[in-house]
């Protein structure tokens, strides 16, 4: 009895498990052998650098927008929006960049030094500013439950509020969140001080309606009720979806090392991970599985990796943890688009699309193509904007769709080697 008891304690460590009610009751199914490690390239995937490319210019705009609604004068002026171009992730200065798009920014001289251009809000972006707070409004409980999910992934159910602000976007969180959401949900959330003295936002209760990831959603939907019977039993492991890129499909090791990795049993990211050994495949997957659910919360399925960094200790990632988005190019895309390095998660993007965009992600396509209409006939300005069709329905910009279309029929995923050295000192550009 003891050898087979000291045989099974064995098994458990070699899959970083050991011997805890909770975990043992979660991972009852092992597998009896390691994974082969396989090195793959990096592929370039010109459709979504496309779209990193787009929405680049889109969140500076969006961003500009909500700084000019917080400004006590409503408007901002050059000089005080001079040193936020590398704040707002641009490659030309933020002055160029307002007055490309004069169909959301309107120019006019200050009312004390006329040489002083200020920018202010047009009555399209103000239309559309409207329409945002109605959907922030209207969407509030599930901006409540994605906030809670982010904040029972941390170890310590904390953020920084520091760490929490660069993410807002991604996670469309309101503007000042802090001060207009969290304090109505006392129940959920409340401030506390770090030892630093940083401020930050703690999970007030646990919900456990809440704890339930995407890819369990997806397959609980996608499969039978035996099988994700057999899953809740510890039975079976579920599967992550995967798209490869062109060219690894024929790559026998691949497909073999993937389907290794399936079967090793899933993790939720909303369960304790501390006991689980750090150097082990399982902690792989579930490293795998927590960036999977992070991407998933987002608002258009991606995010910078130094947003990621700046949580590193609390989702109990790894150092080096980019490795994970080239190890597994069939889950994530690792663009190095607009000087800065994006993470994506490929099951969220269909023919250089969303494939179930958020109503928040609809509307900034309509900033999207207010923007563009702005840029293609700058003599006409605010006044080439339709406002009832910017009411009625979702606008669409033709010419962008054939732009995507041609992206997508026109050009494929390119193979570059690139060392994981390489990978890690973009961040030093960033």
């Amino acid at each position: 009895m003891n050898y087979l008891r000291d045989i099974s304690l064995l098994k458990l460590k070699y899959y970083g498990l050991y011997e805890t009610p909770k975990l043992c009751r979660c991972y009852q199914y092992l597998q009896c052998r390691g994974i082969v490690k396989v090195r793959l390239k990096w592929v370039k995937n010109r459709s979504i650098d496309h779209i990193i490319d787009k929405e680049t210019d889109l969140k500076a705009a969006c961003l500009l927008k909500d700084a000019i609604k917080r400004s006590s004068t409503g408007f901002l002026t050059a000089k005080s929006v001079a040193d936020w171009q590398k704040l707002l992730g641009l490659t030309v200065p933020v002055l160029r960049f307002m007055r490309r798009y004069p169909t959301l920014f309107e120019e006019f001289p200050h009312p004390r030094w006329p040489s002083l251009p200020c920018f202010r809000l047009t009555d399209t972006a103000v239309l559309l500013g409207s329409q945002e707070q109605s959907i922030y409004e209207a969407r509030e409980s599930d901006i409540v439950e994605r906030l809670c999910k982010v904040l029972m992934m941390m170890k310590t159910r904390t953020v920084p509020l520091q760490s929490l602000h660069p993410l807002k976007w991604d996670l469309g969180l309101p503007d000042c969140f802090e001060k207009t959401l969290v304090p109505k949900y006392p129940d959920h959330f409340r401030f506390v001080k770090a030892s630093n003295g940083v401020t930050c936002l703690r999970l007030a209760n646990w919900c456990e309606e809440f704890a339930v990831s995407a890819l369990q959603k997806s397959n609980e939907s996608r499969t039978s009720g035996d099988e994700y019977r057999q899953f809740k039993r510890g039975q079976a492991a579920l599967v992550f979806p995967m798209n490869f890129p062109r060219g690894y499909g024929g790559q026998k090791k691949v497909r073999a090392w993937m389907e290794e990795f399936q079967k090793l049993p899933y993790i939720s990211p909303y369960e304790d991970s501390r006991q689980i050994d750090p150097n082990s495949e399982l902690m792989e997957k579930r490293v795998v599985g927590v960036l999977h659910e992070f991407l998933s919360l987002t608002m258009h399925k991606k995010t910078k990796r130094n947003y990621l960094r700046s949580l590193r200790e609390e989702l109990n990632l790894p150092h080096k943890f980019t490795r994970i988005f080239t190890r597994y190019p069939g889950i994530f895309y690792l663009s190095l688009k607009c000087k800065t390095t994006t993470v994506t998660l490929r099951e969220g993007y269909q023919r250089g699309k969303l494939v179930d965009p958020h109503p928040i992600a609809r509307l900034r396509e309509k900033f999207y193509h207010v923007m563009r209409t702005g840029l293609l006939h700058r003599g006409k300005g605010a006044n080439f904007i339709n406002q009832e069709d910017l009411l009625l329905k979702d606008a669409v910009d033709e010419a962008e769709v054939g732009e995507s279309e041609e992206e997508e029929s026109g050009t494929g995923d390119e193979f570059y080697e690139v060392e994981d050295s390489d990978l890690e000192g973009a961040s030093d550009r960033e």
